[in-house]
C-alpha cells in the first residue's frame, strides 16, 4: 500500500504541507483534489521521493521512501507535473533509456515498449523528437514511461492535462483497466475525472486534508442532492409554479433562476420530491421543458470545504 504519516513540507517560513496522513490500499484509485497552492503536487513529490519531507515519512509497499528509496521506487511509477522528458530524444529512444534504468533489457524491453506504445497510441510519433510533439503526445509519452516497468503503485499528477476529450477518455479507460491490480493516486483539478475513475477522494486546502470520502459520499454532501429542478417554457407563470411548489409538505425551500426560467425545490430531510412534483406538474399542466432529480454537485462541495477551511 501507500502510506503517508504526518507529512510536512516547509519552504522557508511557508508551510506548503501541514501534517498530511492517509493510506491507500490495493484496488483503490484515490483522487487528490485541492485549489491551486493547496499542496497537492508537493505531497505527491514527497510520496515519490522527488523532494524530501521536512517532517513525517511516506511508505511505498512497506518501504520508506526516505530510508529505502531504491526498494520503494522500484515499485513506483511516477508521472510528474508537466510530464518532463528529454526533448531531443524520440519517444522510442526515451522509453528504451527509461527501461534500461528500470532494469529491463533485451527482447523483454522491446516487447514491453511495443505494448505500452500501442496502448497509448504512440506509434506515429515514436521516431519524432519529443520537443516537437504536441502537449497531448508529450503527456502520453510521460504516461508510457510511468507504466513501462509495470509497477504496483502509480502516482499521476494531472494525467489528462492537455489531452483532447477522446484522449482523456482513453487514459481514463487505461486507468480503470489497471485499477484492479494497482494502487493509483491521481492529482487532478477536473472534477468529472474523480467521478469517472476514482473510488475515493481526498480534498486538501492550506496543506491539510479537509475531506476524505468516496465521490458518492461527497456528492451527497451537496445541498442539491435529491433536489428537483424544473425548467419551464416562457408561457408558464414562474411565480405561480414556485408558490405551488412551496406548498408541498416535503419542500424545505425553493430557488428561482429567472434567466433560465427555472425553479429548484430543495427537500426537507428524508423527503422524496420527484414523484409528488411530477404529479403536481401533470395536474397543473405546467409547460415543462426539463424536469430532473439532482444527484448533487461536486463543484459546490469542493468550494464549500475549501473555502470553509480558508475561513
Amino acid at each position: 500500500m501507500i502510506r503517508a504519516e504526518g507529512l510536512v513540507k516547509n519552504y522557508g517560513p511557508l508551510r506548503a504541507v501541514d501534517g498530511i496522513s492517509f493510506s491507500v490500499q490495493p484496488g483503490e484509485v484515490l483522487g487528490f483534489l485541492g485549489p491551486n497552492g493547496a499542496g497537492k503536487t508537493t505531497t505527491m513529490r514527497m510520496l515519490a521521493g522527488f523532494v524530501p519531507a521536512s517532517a513525517g515519512h511516506a511508505e511505498i509497499c512497506g518501504f520508506r521512501i526516505d530510508t529505502q528509496p531504491l526498494e520503494a521506487k522500484r515499485r513506483l511509477g511516477y508521472l510528474p507535473e508537466g510530464a518532463p522528458a528529454y526533448g531531443e530524444m524520440a519517444p522510442g529512444e526515451f522509453l528504451h533509456f527509461v527501461g534500461r534504468i528500470r532494469g529491463l533489457g533485451g527482447s523483454a524491453l522491446g516487447k514491453r515498449i511495443d505494448e505500452v506504445s500501442a496502448r497509448l497510441q504512440l506509434g506515429p510519433v515514436m521516431k519524432q523528437p519529443i520537443e516537437t510533439l504536441s502537449k497531448g503526445f508529450r503527456r502520453r509519452v510521460g504516461l508510457a514511461q510511468t507504466i513501462l516497468h509495470d509497477p504496483p503503485v502509480l502516482i499521476l499528477d494531472e494525467p489528462t492535462d492537455g489531452l483532447d476529450p477522446n484522449q482523456k477518455h482513453e487514459v481514463r479507460e487505461l486507468i480503470n483497466a489497471m485499477a484492479a491490480e494497482k494502487i493509483i493516486i491521481i492529482s487532478t483539478h477536473i472534477l468529472e475525472e474523480v467521478d469517472a475513475v476514482c473510488t475515493r477522494a481526498i480534498i486538501i486546502a492550506g496543506g491539510r486534508i479537509v475531506a476524505d470520502e468516496t465521490p458518492e459520499a461527497l456528492i451527497h454532501r451537496s445541498r442539491y442532492h435529491n433536489a428537483v429542478s424544473i425548467r419551464l417554457a416562457h408561457s408558464a407563470d414562474l411565480a405561480a409554479v414556485t408558490e405551488d411548489l412551496q406548498q408541498l409538505a416535503g419542500v424545505d425551500h425553493t430557488e428561482v433562476d429567472a434567466h433560465e426560467y427555472s425553479v429548484t425545490a430543495f427537500p426537507k430531510p428524508g423527503a422524496a420530491l420527484l414523484t409528488v412534483i411530477s404529479e403536481l406538474a401533470g395536474a397543473r399542466r405546467w409547460p415543462i421543458e426539463n424536469l430532473r432529480l439532482e444527484a448533487g454537485r461536486l463543484d459546490e462541495v469542493f468550494r464549500n470545504v475549501t473555502t470553509q477551511d480558508a475561513a
